[in-house]
């Protein structure tokens, strides 16, 4: 449910003013059949792991409900379909993203988990393609604006994991996972992580404003959340107890849906990216002239010299999915 709605949540923001609705619908419905399909060969592959934890032992697997052969049968069936879903109703960019996460989610973070601490960020990296997968469904590209979401995500799940890995630290343990908490007696590391990539957050609000994706009151809304979950993660680690780190793992569950409703809230339209930039231009220009150069335009009016019309700040690089400059043709 997760991956679904952060894959449509970019599905959303990618689509600019006319948003298509068959098309979101079978983003999502794409997304979701690769996810289960990634989260089944999870499961296959970790079956004997999970039999011995408390929190996974009821799986299907473990629990005996379902075989092997089963699982992988519907795993594969899952995988390719949703990708050709994905392909044929979006672009071969969304449907590579996919594929690409599931083989990054089954074959490389799922072993990785039992060799080195290492796998909290990678699996950071497969929790933040979603978004934007669901992005280059929508715009057919991948862009630097499009970075937002998928950037919130992966700094995200570092406090989340984090939380997480020290609540079940002797259940990791037992299930032989190497998780950063297992080396970190006291708790400070894991802490430190934690409150780090919290604060990492905090510019993203003021990059969606800046980047021309979200209106300027993101940037409040955005820094006031982030700072709501970094006390949370300072709190724990200064006083790292069962109870802090329980604070942090609930405030990390409310964080991510809170701004993902206020950056689809915010959001702007492609005319009002064109007029934002234009205005900032406009007010970077007027600040940067100096009486002598508005002299000297002055008494160049009457010459017949074509003037060309200024730069929008948004219809330059790194931003090639917006239109040309005007004067392109000078």
């Amino acid at each position: 449910m997760l991956v679904v709605a952060t894959s449509g949540t970019g599905f959303v923001l990618g689509s600019g003013t006319a948003m298509d609705l068959s098309g979101l619908c079978w983003t999502c419905a794409g997304t979701m059949m690769v996810a289960a399909s990634a989260n089944s060969l999870n499961q296959v592959f970790e079956k004997d792991n999970d039999a011995k934890m408390k929190r996974t032992k009821l799986r299907p697997l473990p629990s005996g409900r379902i075989t092997i052969p089963h699982a992988l049968t519907w795993a594969s069936s899952m995988g390719l379909v949703g990708t050709a879903l994905l392909a044929s109703k979006t672009n071969a960019l969304a449907a590579g993203l996919a594929a690409s996460n599931l083989i990054l989610y089954a074959f490389v973070y799922t072993p990785l988990k039992q060799i080195h601490p290492v796998n909290t960020w990678v699996g950071a990296v497969v929790g933040a393609i979603p978004p934007l997968l669901g992005w280059a469904a929508a715009s057919g590209q991948v862009s630097l604006n499009s970075m937002i979401l998928p950037a919130a995500l992966y700094f995200w799940q570092i406090p989340h994991f984090m939380a997480l890995a020290y609540l079940c630290r002797h259940d990791y343990a037992a299930g032989g996972y190497r998780m950063l908490s297992l080396a970190d007696a006291s708790g400070q590391k894991t802490a430190s992580v934690a409150l780090r990539n919290c604060l990492y957050l905090i510019p993203l609000g003021f990059l969606a404003y800046d980047w021309g994706v979200t209106s300027k009151w993101f940037c409040l809304e955005s820094t006031l959340l982030t700072l709501a979950i970094s006390a949370t993660a300072f709190s724990f680690y200064q006083d790292r107890t069962m109870h802090k780190a329980r604070r942090m793992f609930y405030a990390s569950l409310l964080y991510l849906p809170v701004f993902m409703s206020g950056i689809l809230l915010h959001r702007l339209s492609d005319n009002d990216q064109h007029c934002t930039a234009d205005n900032r231009l406009i007010s970077r220009t007027e600040l940067a002239s100096s009486p002598q150069e508005s002299r000297n335009v002055d008494g160049k009016k009457n010459k017949a010299t074509p003037v060309r019309p200024p730069v929008a700040y948004a219809s330059v690089a790194p931003f090639p999915f917006l239109p040309a400059p005007l004067y392109a043709s000078y």
